[in-house]
């Protein structure tokens, strides 16, 4: 099914929308983005048997919020800042960063940041976002294409020495209740932000 990309994405709804002023925001976007993502990385919320962050929300966020290219920048510029070698992983530090880290266990999960972004910039702009079951559905469709990049990496790691309940566990039904929670969260918030927008222009 085709979606009619026509609407505007949040990011678009307020500012500056042309000239040297535009460039500055959206430098200044990418700029928080790729902050936000290396702080929600590290923000985590004890789960056993590894911790939650509120990284993949802040990941989907982004995507819905910035749209395609802004989003497409600022999940690459922070790709490259880790690649690079910047403590901005949510399992990396000084000993295990860069390109190292970057094909480990989350290798996957990286990936799939940036593809899920750039699917919700999609949704966004076909207005999933301005609906709670869209912006829902857009969520889950978001966290499936994460999961779909991540656990079969993991699984190519460590599913022969592990088992595929080990990889299950760490890769994915660790997450699927804090992810749930996060799906709500955006479902609300996005939507609600729309309506604050549309009424302070009445």
């Amino acid at each position: 099914m085709a979606l009619a990309l026509n609407d505007k994405v949040l990011t678009e709804a307020f500012g500056p929308s042309e000239g040297t002023a535009l460039r500055i925001k959206q430098a200044v976007m990418v700029v928080l983005g790729v902050a936000a993502l290396a702080i929600a990385a590290k923000i985590r919320f004890p789960m056993w048997p590894v911790p939650a962050t509120m990284q993949t929300f802040v990941v989907l966020a982004i995507g819905a919020s910035y749209g395609l290219r802004l989003s497409s920048l600022t999940l690459g510029g922070y790709l490259l800042v880790g690649l690079l070698g910047y403590d901005v992983f949510t399992g990396s530090s000084a000993e295990s960063f860069g390109w190292a880290y970057m094909t480990g266990a989350t290798g996957g999960y990286l990936v799939g940041f940036f593809i899920a972004a750039v699917a919700m910039a999609s949704l966004a702009r076909a207005g999933w976002d301005r609906s709670v079951v869209k912006m829902a559905g857009a969520m889950l469709i978001g966290n499936i294409i994460i999961y779909a990049f991540g656990l079969p990496w993991m699984a190519y790691l460590f599913l022969e020495a592990k088992g595929i309940e080990w990889v299950m566990q760490w890769g994915l039904t660790n997450f699927i209740v804090f992810d749930a929670l996060k799906l709500g969260l955006a479902a609300l918030l996005f939507p609600a932000l729309w309506k604050l927008i549309g009424d302070a222009r009445r």
